[in-house]
């Protein structure tokens, strides 16, 4: 038996992505149906939307996974997702990740551990290689910015010390929260992370810039050394 795969133009008109968003509204699609808007369409075996569903799949249906995939992996791993398609999904999953953080930065004030993991986890939650952060306050315990101090590999990155607390005098800082990720997942500190931390306090009581927590990103967990009672 020939197989004969259904084009999206023979659906009916209510149930094609396109239709279906204008008629009904965003809110009415399936994340399988906005990707298939996406990339337009499929290849000869497998519609636009199928296409999509095996990508979703391939992730569990989650969208913080696909965002961590590459241009270069959705090419080699989907039959008819070229690389104009696979920068498109690329370039929705970016603008998602800014949405959120550009939503998070508007609230501003740090309370908890987890308004830093809110935070920083659209920056750091979904990049295969380590970086360090620093996220400088106001008295109000408001975000002044935030500041990338370095980035290495899958295993660490390595840090001056001097560049953040420059950085805390630049900005006027009234303290501050470190902040990196770990690539693996596993949010546990190691001894660099302790050691680092422990530096890092010690020099903002000398310069009366106290460092609050540092905060490990792993996926979507953390570790809050000021929660575990470790900012000594």
């Amino acid at each position: 038996m020939t197989y004969h795969k259904l084009s999206i133009k023979n659906w009916a008109v209510e149930d094609r992505p396109r239709e279906k968003l204008i008629t009904k509204g965003l809110s009415s699609l399936s994340n399988a149906e906005l990707i298939a808007i996406l990339i337009g369409s499929g290849n000869r075996k497998e519609s636009a939307v199928d296409v999509s569903k095996r990508i979703l799949h391939d992730v569990n249906n989650n969208l913080n996974e696909l965002g961590k995939k590459s241009i270069d992996h959705l090419q080699k791993q989907y039959h008819g997702i070229g690389q104009a398609k696979a920068i498109s999904i690329v370039a929705a999953m970016e603008l998602g990740r800014r949405r959120k953080l550009n939503e998070i930065q508007e609230k501003s004030q740090i309370t908890c551990s987890r308004d830093i993991f809110e935070l920083m986890h659209p920056t750091l939650g979904d990049i295969p290689h380590e970086e360090f952060w620093v996220v400088l306050l106001n008295r109000s315990n408001k975000v002044i910015t935030t500041q990338k101090i370095s980035q290495g590999g899958i295993a660490g990155t390595v840090i001056d010390c001097r560049l953040i607390m420059k950085s805390a005098i630049e900005q006027l800082a009234s303290s501050i929260i470190l902040c990196h990720n770990h690539p693996s997942g596993n949010k546990t500190p190691s001894s660099q992370d302790k050691t680092i931390t422990k530096k890092l306090t010690e020099a903002g009581k000398i310069m009366d810039i106290p460092v609050l927590d540092h905060i490990i990103v792993a996926d979507g967990r953390y570790y809050s050394f000021a929660d575990e009672g470790e900012m000594v």
